[in-house]
Order: C-alpha cells, then sequence, then structure tokens
C-alpha cells in the first residue's frame, strides 16, 4: 500500500521534518556526483554506512580505516542506494513526520528521530552481527515515526493506493490498518531474510525502529498523544 496523504492538521510548520528531507535529498546529490570526481558510489557506502562488523568489534576496517565505526551510525541514516529508496523514505517521512513533530518540540523531534534510527540499526546489527556489508537509509528512523504516529493518531484516515496489477484503486484508508499492515509486511520479510545469508533489505531495522517509536513516543511527547479523529478543524490548513 502506497499512502499518498492524511486528514491529520498540523499546528504548526514541520521545520525539522523538512530539515531532514532537504539533508537527505543533499547528500543523495552529492552521491550522484563522485564519479565526477573518480570515486566508486560504492565506496561511498563503505565509508558512512554501518558495518556490523565494524560496530560490534570496535574497529575500522579498509579502505576507509581513518572514518571512525561509531560515526557511522550517525552517517548512515542519511545515505541512500538509489533513487527509489530515497523516494519512498522521503515520501513517508512527509506524510507522517509532520504529525509526529508537531506533538514534541522540534529538538525533541529531531532527538527521538536520532534514536529511533539508532535503535534501528542496532536492530539490524544484532541479526548480522559479523556482517561487512554496509546498512544505509533512513528507513529505520521512518519506522520508528510510523510508531509513533500509530500510538498518536490511530483513527486518522489515509488516502492510499493498492497496487492491484493492472488497476490502482485508491481507498481512505484507518491509520492503524495501514500502519499494522506494514509493519507485518516487515515482520514477513524478515523472517523470510533470516539466516538467508545478505538481505538487500534491513528488515530488521524497521522493526526495531518501529517498536522504538512506539515506546519512545511516550518519552519525547510534549504533552502526552493527542488522539483525534484526524478529521481537519476549521481555520485548520492540511500539510
Amino acid at each position: 500500500m502506497i499512502p499518498l496523504h492524511d486528514d491529520n492538521p498540523t499546528r504548526r510548520f514541520p521545520a525539522v521534518t523538512v530539515a531532514l528531507i532537504v539533508a537527505n535529498v543533499t547528500v543523495f546529490a552529492v552521491q550522484l556526483s563522485l564519479p565526477r570526481w573518480g570515486i566508486a558510489p560504492d565506496g561511498w557506502y563503505y565509508l558512512f554506512g554501518v558495518r556490523p562488523f565494524e560496530l560490534t568489534r570496535h574497529v575500522d576496517l579498509p579502505p576507509f580505516a581513518w572514518f571512525p565505526w561509531w560515526a557511522t551510525l550517525f552517517t548512515s541514516l542519511f545515505v541512500h542506494g538509489g533513487w527509489l529508496h530515497l523516494i519512498f523514505n522521503l515520501w513517508y517521512l512527509w506524510i507522517f513526520g509532520n504529525n509526529v513533530e508537531d506533538a514534541m518540540t522540534r529538538p525533541r523531534f529531531g532527538a527521538f528521530y536520532l534514536a529511533c534510527g539508532l535503535v534501528a540499526t542496532g536492530a539490524q546489527v544484532l541479526v548480522a552481527p559479523a556482517s561487512e556489508v554496509p546498512i544505509v537509509g533512513a528507513s529505520g528512523a521512518i519506522a520508528g515515526i510510523l510508531g509513533a504516529y500509530l500510538v498518536l493518531h490511530p483513527r486518522a484516515r489515509v488516502l492510499t493506493v493498492i497496487p492491484l496489477l493492472v488497476v490502482w484503486p485508491v481507498f481512505e484508508v484507518p491509520a492503524w490498518i495501514l500502519l499494522v499492515v506494514w509493519f507485518l509486511l516487515q515482520g514477513v520479510g524478515g523472517a523470510q531474510s533470516y539466516g538467508s545469508g545478505e538481505a538487500g533489505v534491513a528488515f530488521f531495522a524497521h522493526i526495531g525502529g518501529f517498536v522504538a517509536g512506539m515506546a519512545l513516543v511516550w518519552v519525547f511527547v510534549r504533552r502526552g498523544p493527542r488522539r483525534r479523529s484526524g478529521r481537519a478543524a476549521p481555520g485548520r490548513r492540511r500539510v
């Protein structure tokens, strides 16, 4: 299912959400320019992505042993493996991040995003601690936002496209259904990939980030989760 937008209004401009989108797009633009400088794109992933072996052994592997392993915990959240990876991640961030940010102060939302990203990375590392394949992408942190949204606004309505081979019908779906289905799909993907070698998708990062978001939202929210129907109130704008 592909969400198009929700009917959940916000009270203020989502400055941190927009800043995160701009940061990710900027980093990706730099990635695209690497061949001009004679740098292989794969080198970018090995430089700034998390390699579980480095993390669990506290070592820096060649060819970029000069870049500290602990720093990749943060840089990996802004590196993406391609256009679709970037677009889908930032689309979900835009649709659901504004409302989660609206429930927190902006500094808390930034800290919440990073915390979910760190937990998500840790979950994926636990599954394959000896792997040297880089983990990259913002999807673990964004999964945390989805988990927080499920807690805060389960009854919000989300206009959603459901791809069905030839036709792509559009339905208005309760947020809790959309997000629970998304989470279950990550569980299925994780079960299928577990023990089968290196998977192309970090499903356990998605699972870990989602669970972290559901738990941590209670710590970072300003005045307790605001449960609303998701219907726009008069005079409030849609984002």
